[in-house]
């Protein structure tokens, strides 16, 4: 169900070298995985993990998952994630 969300050609256009929090890397995922018309479990079978490591994945960004979430983008979009990416600020 695309509603609300951009056509895919438009959000790759959007996606073009930017810098993205943990966050946004797992709103992508679930985005990407359902736009691949997978169910979680689909994924989770073609990932090789439980479908909790999925929903986790997509639903909890503050779990350390940024390795599944980098497969799971890779694997159902046109798109491959370099990084990681750390910066340094003052406190």
């Amino acid at each position: 169900n695309n509603v609300g969300n951009p056509p895919l050609f438009c959000m790759m256009t959007a996606l073009k070298e930017q810098l993205f929090s943990e966050s946004h890397l797992a709103r992508l995922a679930k985005r990407f995985r359902k736009q691949a018309d997978k169910t979680r479990a689909q994924a989770a079978r073609e990932m090789g993990v439980a479908q909790t490591s999925i929903f986790q994945a997509e639903e909890k960004p503050k779990q350390a998952l940024f390795k599944l979430r980098i497969r799971m983008i890779e694997a159902y979009s046109q798109f491959k994630v370099r990084g990681p990416v750390f910066y340094l600020e003052r406190k």
